[in-house]
């Protein structure tokens, strides 16, 4: 390893600056692994010299680049597969219920990463809903501009849907272009993507009926993840639906939202009044 403690300290403090993402002692060995790509690209071998490079002489792209890195992008289809199932056995049709037949429902899949995610809501969708592209709207976010490009491309590899996807959603929604499968129009037309700091002030959006914000309140300490909380519920309508991670919850953390339970999983919606 070739990462300095003073380099790792220095990434450290940006990563968290930029993002608040929270990178503990013990965890250089992902740094290196992360930073090693982008300082080759850069010409330089070692990750210490490209930081120090960086450190002494920033520029935004550099730095970008840096923080991108190190936000985890693992994802893949119908992950945990229960939000998923809720949403279509028992959050669409309360929705229905709910809103006038000519009324579009608004969902946002948070920190998307390459946008397995949004797919996924989307095909659930369109499968549920007729025109559904006319009825939903899902707006997909993620802090690296790269991640954000992959998912407006709708493009995966023959790896990347082997992770979860079923193999007739996969003939149903799914086209071959060249070596990759890309998305079938009608689900493009559903997804809108575009960059998202959670740490920071959210962009003007919304109001969702639902939210997806899995698995990525645990990259972030107390004081942030109450602030990220706050902002969801600002973004959704009175009645909407958050769904967290298997090991996340806002019990303890944020009291103005009940868990409820929905089949196999949990979700969370905003208390009245509070």
């Amino acid at each position: 390893m070739t990462l300095t403690t003073t380099s790792f300290d220095w990434v450290r403090q940006l990563v968290h600056r930029e993002s608040a993402i929270v990178l503990q002692p013990g965890k250089e060995y992902l740094v290196e692994a992360r930073l090693l790509p982008i300082a080759r690209q850069a010409g330089v071998p070692d990750v210490s010299q490209f930081v120090e490079k960086v450190r002494t002489r920033p520029d935004p792209d550099s730095t970008r680049r840096i923080v991108e890195a190190l936000t985890t992008n693992e994802t893949s289809w119908f992950r945990d597969g229960d939000p998923f199932t809720a949403l279509t056995s028992t959050v669409l049709p309360a929705l229905l219920a709910d809103r006038g037949p000519n009324e579009r429902l608004h969902i946002w899949s948070a920190a998307c990463s390459s946008g397995q995610e949004a797919y996924t809501i989307a095909m659930l969708l369109e499968d549920a809903l007729p025109n559904a592209a006319s009825r939903v709207s899902i707006t997909a976010t993620d802090i690296s501009r790269e991640m954000v490009e992959r998912t407006r491309a709708g493009r995966f590899s023959q790896l990347e849907v082997n992770r979860g996807l079923p193999a007739p959603m996969l003939v149903r929604h799914f086209t071959r272009a060249g070596s990759e499968w890309e998305v079938a129009p009608a689900l493009r037309r559903m997804v809108t993507a575009s960059e998202c700091n959670l740490a920071a002030p959210f962009p003007r959006m919304g109001p969702f009926d639902v939210v997806y914000l899995r698995n990525v309140l645990i990259y972030f300490d107390l004081p942030t993840k109450q602030a990220i909380l706050r902002r969801v519920r600002d973004v959704m309508r009175p009645d909407g639906w958050l769904f967290l991670g298997a090991a996340e919850t806002t019990l303890g953390v944020d009291d103005s939202w009940e868990r409820v339970v929905v089949g196999r999983s949990s979700a969370y919606r905003p208390l009245k009044g509070k």
